[in-house]
């Protein structure tokens, strides 16, 4: 097995001296004075107030990986629909396979309860305000001075 790994190693190089290129340019080219607005902190505009340390909900997080993951399925998607003439029968039979774990991965995730971003305290409070027919925000149940909206007002 006789591999041409010049061009690779080629490529490799360049990459390299390119990044080095540039940190050497920003380095001679960039600012050289400091005073003593240059160490504060400054985004887009607005002085920053208050602390760094915000708690950030975990649901926010597990939609973000969740969407990480599954837009990465569409990668291999995109790539078997290129191949889809090579790949014949058994590349579909495949992709239906890959297809249905995919599918069965999204549906224990549905049923845990990791799509849902309401805590079990809103879970239980939209529990309380369903209204007949499953309705929410019609009433609460057993509430008898809440009015029913009038058709047509806001």
């Amino acid at each position: 097995m006789n591999i041409d790994l010049f061009p690779l190693i080629l490529y490799g190089g360049i990459v390299i001296a390119a990044i080095i290129g540039l940190l050497v340019a920003s380095y001679l080219l960039g600012q050289k004075r400091t005073d003593h607005a240059s160490q504060d902190v400054y985004e887009s505009g607005v002085l920053p107030v208050g602390s760094p340390n915000i708690k950030i909900s975990v649901p926010f997080y597990l939609t973000a990986i969740l969407f990480i993951i599954f837009d990465l399925e569409a990668v291999f998607l995109f790539a078997w629909a290129i191949s889809i003439r090579e790949a014949g029968w058994v590349g579909f039979i495949e992709v239906f396979i890959f297809i249905a774990i995919l599918v069965a991965g999204l549906i224990y995730l549905w049923r845990s309860g990791a799509l849902e971003w309401r805590t079990t305290r809103q879970m239980d409070d939209r529990q309380s305000i369903k209204g007949e027919g499953g309705v929410v925000n019609i009433k609460r149940l057993g509430d008898k001075t809440s009015e029913t909206p009038v058709k047509g007002s806001h």
